[in-house]
């Protein structure tokens, strides 16, 4: 995954479009990241990244973060308490293993917006949209 091919291949719009689709139907909030740094361990910084972006005040701590490092070739799905509670580290693994096959095949977005899709079913099943939700963290794609 080249920094440059990765940029230009990601359709930023579509991606935003994904998360407020999948919000639509969950008091979740899924996030997406692109690191510009070099990273070595993609959940580690995904931690870092969540505390930092306050994605751990939640009301109901069911915040997901998709970290992805161009640079590095490397990427990352982390999940708050309250939905990993209820998934297990599993699912987020297998988030993970999808999101690479897509990639290989330099299918980003693809990637990107298949792994919001999922993450938004199992967020809609485990915190379903309540009639007084608040989007409480941004959709933008964050550059860091």
């Amino acid at each position: 995954m080249k920094v440059e091919t990765f940029h230009q291949k990601l359709n930023e719009p579509r991606v935003v479009f994904a998360i407020q689709e999948a919000e639509r139907k969950t008091s979740g909030e899924i996030r997406v990241l692109i690191s510009k740094r070099k990273i070595e361990d993609p959940v580690s910084e995904a931690q870092k990244v969540f505390l930092r972006e306050r994605m751990d005040q939640t009301a109901e701590r069911n915040g997901v973060l998709i970290l992805i490092s161009p640079r590095s070739q490397k990427y990352a799905v982390i999940g708050d308490q309250g939905i990993t509670e209820r998934v297990g580290n599993r699912f987020w693994e297998e988030i993970v293993s999808s999101i690479g096959i897509y990639f290989k095949n330099e299918d980003f977005t693809t990637g990107v917006v298949e792994a919001i899709e999922k993450i938004g079913e199992s967020l809609a099943i485990h915190f379903p949209r309540k009639n007084n939700d608040q989007n409480e963290l941004n959709n933008e794609v964050i550059r860091d």
